[in-house]
């Protein structure tokens, strides 16, 4: 068998390999039982991007989702064929251009690649790991077992 055809070239650190990577992630952060990871997972992947120059912020939209305030602006970032959003910085505000709503007709183009594969490329690219321990709200909660109290009909129960 050739040399080639055995080694996998979505483990290498491509800038269409990651995008696609940060896309799976994000897609499964929605319903994930540990979103907080993923999504952190996904800012760092970004900012690593953009600070080797293999992604480009593109400019700012209103946010779809506003937490607390009636309007929220996110910064778009470019990597590869895909488009992605993540929070502003302050300086983000100054040096970059707004450009208005998002455009709801722009979908990225769909990633073959199963989410184990793509955290384990973006964990490797950043340097970071999950902790092992399932969220608290998963977490099985054990009780004591107290003895039912049976008092005689009439008694009080204090």
């Amino acid at each position: 068998m050739d040399d080639q055809n055995r080694y996998d070239r979505t483990n290498q650190h491509t800038t269409e390999n990651l995008a696609r990577a940060i896309y799976v992630v994000n897609r499964h952060a929605k319903t994930a039982p540990n979103p907080k990871f993923l999504y952190g997972l996904k800012k760092k992947a970004l900012i690593k991007l953009v600070n080797e120059g293999k992604a480009k912020k593109e400019g700012l939209h209103f946010s779809n989702n506003p937490k607390f305030s009636k309007q929220q602006s996110d910064v778009l970032v470019s990597a590869g064929e895909y488009y992605f959003h993540m929070p502003p910085t302050k300086d983000d505000f100054d040096q970059l251009p707004h450009l208005g709503f998002l455009n709801q007709t722009y979908r990225n183009p769909k990633a073959h690649m199963s989410l184990s594969k793509a955290k384990t490329l973006l964990q490797n690219y950043v340097g970071i790991m999950e902790d092992k321990q399932p969220p608290k709200s998963f977490q099985k909660k054990t009780r004591t077992y107290e003895k039912p109290v049976f008092k005689r009909l009439g008694e009080s129960y204090r």
